[in-house]
């Protein structure tokens, strides 16, 4: 199995594993994508069992241990099953999320506290900026919400756009 890296904008990256096996006979796609930066973000963090296939892949794009944030829409194995992975090996890394999320699960979960945003909060990336917005229960879980990166206008959610 390997994870295909592809620049959907400029200096953003989109990591995409496909798992035939999840829904047969279609299969699924589970995307984690890359904001370049002076502090380089991680938008999901994939399932923990797709860590070495997906840090592979992210290392073709940056040294992991560049990665400074990392944020995903909301709890769930496939967004966030492997962030104390990526926090392994991203010394300097932070997990960012909304407030709720944080105190719900995050700060429990995480190996190392997290930043806490409220809704319209911006996280200055170092040549980008990324605004944090709250959509409770869109598409799922109350601590859900979606990143908003200014500079390209690119909008970061989790599990809107699966297709079935």
């Amino acid at each position: 199995m390997e994870a295909r890296v592809d620049e959907i904008g400029d200096g953003i990256y989109r990591i995409s594993t496909f798992l035939p096996h999840v829904r047969p006979p279609a299969g699924l796609t589970f995307n984690e994508f890359v904001v370049l930066a002076d502090e380089p973000l991680l938008f999901h963090c994939g399932h923990r069992k797709l860590f070495p296939v997906v840090s592979a892949a992210v290392g073709r794009v940056l040294p992991l241990d560049r990665i400074r944030w990392i944020s995903f829409g909301h709890l769930e194995a496939d967004e966030c099953g492997a962030m104390n992975e990526w926090l392994a090996v991203s010394p300097h890394a932070q997990i960012v999320h909304g407030v709720l999320g944080c105190r719900l699960s995050i700060d429990d979960m995480a190996d190392r506290p997290a930043r806490a945003l409220s809704n319209g909060d911006v996280l200055d990336l170092g040549g980008r900026r990324v605004r944090f917005i709250d959509t409770p229960n869109i598409p799922h879980g109350l601590d859900a919400g979606v990143i908003y990166e200014e500079a390209t206008a690119t909008l970061f959610c989790g599990d809107l756009f699966a297709h079935d």
